[in-house]
């Protein structure tokens, strides 16, 4: 698992252990990752740190080794067999919006139009101000919702208090937009020096004739489905894009609120203009059939992605039993020995025998069609001649 080179854009130019970069043990949580991870992020963000190349880097290391760790799958096979097992095409990276320039944004902006998933990340500057406390928040109350715009690689941020009582029965913030803009719901947790440290990011999702993101804390195991991390599976194996549909599932970290006040904020995610949207806090207490309504698919939903994943190595299986049942059809064939022969015949010298056998092959053959054999066909081209000659006289 040392050091060493490795392909790819998204991958630095030398690689080291992924925990040793973040500075994080083997055994570490999935939050204690994130929160490495978004601590040197912002540390080593190109837009901090314009003149100096190596922050740059750095940046891209710990974006990379993050990428590894905090998927799961990714992080079971590197802890097994190193870099060497991970799949180095499969990587990806969010990239900063803010930091791209106009010309690349286009671009950007161009290949999500047609369907190419852009993963982004949040700009360091709305990271910066949050860690620093210097935001303004918004009070959203429960049962209530705030319509606005917010300008692109900006946020608004919402404070919503729940009680003890509430706590306990769930609390769901969900966004949307009618104009379909794209954003990123983001929720914020209380740092000791008073500022707020990013904890989890929903990206909107296209859903019927919006987008739309939600967080849901209801005390059981909720999943977000990452459409890159489906499209990124689909393109790497098209012939089993069925197979890979729930493959972007992935557990929400956090599924309980504690009572007091929590941060969200909407994150403006388009290339070019300010996203509309509303947002709406809801305690889960007024939606109980709905909750175990929710909880029920969620457990389907996992089901059929193992059900989906074991139906693969058995269709992978039917396929090498398909070629396996062509290669004994392919043997039964008479070419073989007769190629076989007339080998036999150059080397040892008995042509007759061959010559014998070849023409006996060719006169079966003949015969299975209903034809005559050799003396029928002679006769029966006399007696078509003479006829001929006859009627030539005639004339």
């Amino acid at each position: 698992m040392g050091s060493g080179k490795m392909d790819g854009p998204s991958a630095p130019a030398i690689r080291r252990d992924p925990y040793e970069v973040l500075s994080v043990s083997r055994d570490s949580s999935d939050q204690e990752i994130k929160s490495a991870y978004r601590k040197l992020a912002l540390k080593y963000h190109p837009d901090k740190n314009a003149s100096n190349p190596e922050a740059s880097e750095l940046f891209k290391e710990v974006a990379f080794s993050y990428s590894i760790l905090s998927d799961p799958e990714k992080r079971r096979q590197y802890d097994a067999a190193g870099f060497e097992a991970l799949e180095h095409d499969a990587m990806d990276m969010e990239i900063d919006l803010s930091n791209l320039g106009t010309v690349n944004t286009m671009f950007a902006a161009l290949f999500s139009k047609l369907g190419v998933p852009i993963k982004t990340s949040v700009s360091a500057t709305v990271l910066e101000d949050a860690l620093n406390g210097t935001v303004t928040i918004r009070p959203l109350p429960l049962g209530t919702s705030f319509s606005g715009k917010v300008d692109k690689q900006s946020a608004q941020f919402f404070g919503v208090t729940i009680d003890e009582q509430q706590a306990q029965s769930g609390i769901v913030i969900r966004v949307s937009s009618s104009a379909q803009s794209k954003f990123k719901l983001l929720y914020f947790e209380q740092e000791t020096n008073g500022g707020y440290g990013l904890a989890l990011q929903e990206d909107s999702e296209k859903t019927g004739k919006v987008t739309s993101a939600g967080m849901y804390f209801l005390h059981f195991q909720v999943y977000r489905m990452d459409s890159a991390v489906n499209a990124l599976a689909m393109a790497k194996d098209p012939d089993a894009a069925f197979f890979k549909r729930l493959e972007g599932l992935q557990p929400c970290e956090v599924s309980e609120l504690k009572p007091g006040t929590h941060i969200f904020a909407v994150y403006g995610d388009n290339f070019f203009k300010p996203a509309s949207y509303a947002i709406e806090a809801m305690c889960a207490n007024s939606y109980e059939d709905t909750s175990k309504e929710l909880m029920e698919i969620e457990a389907q939903i996992l089901a059929k992605r193992n059900y989906l994943r074991q139906f693969e190595t058995e269709y992978r299986k039917v396929d090498d039993l398909l070629n396996q049942r062509d290669q004994i059809h392919s043997s039964f064939t008479t070419m073989r020995a007769v190629a076989n022969s007339s080998a036999t015949t150059i080397n040892g010298g008995s042509s007759s025998s061959s010559r014998t056998r070849t023409d006996d092959i060719s006169i079966d053959s003949q015969s299975e069609d209903g034809s005559l054999d050799g003396k029928d066909k002679s006769n029966k081209k006399k007696w078509f001649n003479l006829n001929l000659g006859r009627s030539d006289k005639k004339l």
